[in-house]
């Protein structure tokens, strides 16, 4: 709380509304140093004059450090693979950018000799859970301000004012106020006409996909690679992972893949309506889905789709510095040993369509398949598992029958029957 000692924060800063206009506020309440930083995860033109901005704010430095392929590595792919999706749609683009921002955030803490850390989001988001459940888990001892929940600033119009009174320039204007967070995996929009989920999002707020009247009339073909559940190669084109990724979110943008419409849970209790586009995202999760259905057996499949919940759940949560999560990797990467092969999808106007998979790792053959081989599968057997299978459907027909004469799915429903 202000009035606290602090001496330096380190900031987690975007150059956006809220986290520039905090580097004052903490000057004028905490009379400490202010220390930015700012995680490069594919913001691309984001982080244009960043530097410059932050020091015209008040800041004593900048440090900006390329985070991108160890987004990808590290999270991106492991969240992938787990085939964790939050609520049935979100590919959870921001939840995961978290704790590798704050894991950073604490390193350079501890280096500059801060003794506390401070973010931008507000009290009412899930940010606000994965930055402080991050420092928690790393180094409990440096302290969290989180402005948001201290100053008397209530909304975008009123940081806009306190920015105006700074002199500190923003991207947000009173027409554009819309909030939003970019990285290489994806960008979500909240606010502005998003707040009422009757509302269609305009077209002009889409950054990252073509609408689908706008997408190729033609469909495009595109072959991806996979080692062991991670992609690798483009086309049969061995591509490094930021290389991959960028070319698949062009590609897949270009075809109107990736947006998602939510209404969402937070974990703080309250629904959120968003947003996001995750062109490369959705592209690859369609396709690992689709190798996975070839190489995975049946109940480390069924099991796994338990798993990714759980798995989605934690990382919205802001819980990934934490056994479970580590436990559940493990599993995770038990079942990718065999998902190596190659997927081809076909991108059509907002659609992914799968055109074809293979792998020498396939557990599907058309041989088996057709019953074609006997000693293989023996038709004959079919009536003994059924009988097994259906037994205890019989069982309890059977004292049905016994006890009053019929199976009770054959009892007459009398409600249906009309008196003349």
């Amino acid at each position: 709380m202000a009035g606290e000692k602090v001496g330096k924060v380190v900031l987690a800063y975007s150059g956006g509304l809220d986290t520039s206009v905090i580097v004052p506020w903490l000057k004028e309440h905490y009379g400490c140093e202010v220390i930015c930083f700012t995680a490069d995860l594919g913001q691309d033109d984001e982080l244009d004059g960043l530097e410059e901005k932050a020091l015209a704010s008040g800041a004593q430095k900048l440090y900006i450090r390329d985070l991108q392929e160890e987004f990808l590595e590290d999270f991106v792919f492991p969240t992938m693979q787990a085939g964790a999706i939050y609520e049935r749609d979100y590919l959870l683009g921001t939840s995961f950018a978290r704790p590798l921002i704050a894991k950073h955030m604490v390193e350079i803490a501890e280096a500059e000799g801060a003794d506390a850390v401070a973010h931008g989001c507000t009290g009412k988001g899930n940010d606000q859970v994965r930055f402080e459940l991050t420092t928690m888990a790393l180094n409990p001892k440096l302290k969290t301000i989180a402005p948001w929940r201290e100053w008397d600033i209530r909304s975008r119009e009123d940081a806009l004012a306190y920015a105006t009174r700074y002199g500190i320039p923003v991207a947000q204007t009173e027409r554009d106020i819309y909030s939003r967070d970019r990285n290489i995996f994806h960008m979500s929009h909240e606010g502005g006409l998003l707040e009422d989920p009757w509302n269609e999002p305009e077209e002009a707020m889409f950054k990252l996909t073509v609408s689908p009247e706008a997408a190729p009339d033609e469909p495009e073909y595109v072959e991806i690679g996979f080692e062991k559940g991670r992609p690798v190669s483009v086309n049969g084109e061995a591509m490094a992972p930021v290389a991959l990724y960028r070319a698949l979110n062009r590609l897949a943008g270009k075809h109107a893949v990736g947006r998602a419409d939510i209404v969402e849970n937070r974990l703080v209790g309250m629904k959120s309506h968003g947003v996001y586009e995750t062109p490369a995202g959705t592209l690859l999760l369609r396709a690992h889905q689709a190798l996975e259905s070839i190489c995975m057996d049946k109940h480390t499949m069924h099991f796994k789709d338990f798993v990714s919940v759980k798995y989605a759940e934690l990382v919205y949560n802001g819980m990934w510095y934490t056994r479970l999560r580590e436990a559940l990797d493990a599993f995770v990467e038990v079942t990718q040993e065999q998902v190596t092969g190659v997927v081809r999808l076909k991108l059509y106007k907002g659609n992914i369509i799968i055109a074809g998979r293979q792998s020498n790792y396939s557990l599907y053959r058309e041989d088996f398949a057709s019953f074609g081989e006997e000693d293989v599968y023996n038709q004959q057997d079919a009536e003994g598992f059924i009988h097994l299978f259906g037994l205890p459907m019989k069982v309890e027909a059977l004292l049905n029958i016994d006890g009053g004469g019929k199976s009770r799915y054959r009892k007459p429903d009398y409600s249906k029957f009309k008196r003349d």
